[in-house]
């Protein structure tokens, strides 16, 4: 477990049949393709709905990924809970199978918790999961979680448990935010990665890792390319101009995906899917979400034609 899980993950969109049961044969087919784009798998992300997921269809998920084959070295796992004993349950789970880490949101029901708290409980998960091959990623969400990771307690955590606390995904949108934690540990082997691949260059400018962004689900080819430019050593002419170009041709993606005029994100990318592979199945979400409307999957297909936008490869999980 030495190796560092880095470059680009997806925190994979988990498909529903019309019952509302996970999809688990959409949801392989799916790792599947994002791994043949050279994409990490950080299933149960926020984008995954993994919050409207049972701790039970979590782990049933994750076990099925497994025996389907998938290399457990690829992915990153996301076992934060408010329950310090299921977080302890998912993650020992995802260890035991030998992922590269977990994605690990702070409790977040009770707001305005104290440092000290949120310090106990990580401290707590380590203690009980009680695994030298641990490595946990810390998940700053500020925007849907209001409770965040702060300076303080990452340095508090990597004092007690250096080994253990591997790095973080920050989501709070804000590069100020993400430069000052960059700044305070990259050097130390704390391995940051941006939650946008809007940021990706920025991040990799300045020592981090790479992006667990959810248009990773969509457009992984394109988001690997920029980072694979940024991670050569070699100096290749105009080298600054053409990775700012890549990094705005992610950008013009990324905003079809960020507009308001759909319901959510995560109803985008799965409409998205849906008409790629041609599988109406893939438009499910669970409530509280809604899913695009027959308009919006219109306007939607427009603004990715317009741009070029493609995702090759992709079919039914039938056909996979």
């Amino acid at each position: 477990m030495s190796h560092r899980i880095g470059g680009v993950l997806a925190p994979v969109v988990t498909p529903f049949k019309a019952d509302l049961a996970p999809d688990s044969r959409r949801f392989i087919a799916h790792c599947k393709w994002l791994l043949s784009h050279n994409c990490g798998l950080a299933v149960f992300g926020t984008n995954s709905e993994a919050n409207s997921l049972s701790m039970e269809e979590r782990a049933m998920l994750l076990d099925e990924l497994v025996a389907a084959g998938v290399d457990p070295s690829r992915m990153m796992p996301g076992t934060g809970c408010c329950s310090i004993m299921e977080t302890v349950k998912l993650t020992k789970q995802a260890v035991g199978n030998g992922c590269a880490g977990v994605l690990m949101l702070p409790p977040f029901y009770y707001k305005d918790v104290s440092e000290e708290g949120l310090y106990r409980y990580f401290s707590e998960v380590v203690q009980r999961v009680g695994d030298a091959r641990l490595k946990i990623y810390l998940y700053h969400i500020p925007p849907v979680a209001i409770v965040g990771i702060t300076p303080r307690l990452v340095e508090r955590l990597l004092a007690a448990y250096p080994n253990a606390i591997a790095g973080m995904k920050d989501s709070s949108g804000d590069w100020h935010n993400t430069k000052t934690f960059l700044d305070a540990f990259a050097e130390t082997g704390f391995d940051v990665f941006v939650g946008s691949e809007s940021f990706l260059l920025a991040n990799m400018r300045n020592g981090g890792v790479g992006t667990i962004s959810a248009t990773a689900n969509v457009n992984p080819a394109a988001i690997h390319k920029l980072y694979v430019a940024c991670a050569e050593q070699s100096k290749f002419e105009n080298r600054e101009s053409k990775l700012e170009a890549l990094q705005e041709r992610l950008n013009v993606v990324r905003q079809v995906f960020s507009s308001r005029k759909f319901p959510s994100m995560i109803a985008a990318l799965k409409q998205t899917i849906a008409i790629y592979a041609d599988d109406p199945a893939w438009r499910t979400v669970r409530p509280p979400l809604v899913e695009l409307t027959p308009d919006e999957a219109k306007i939607l297909g427009a603004e990715l034609k317009a741009i070029g936008f493609t995702m090759p490869g992709v079919r039914r999980a039938s056909e996979a």
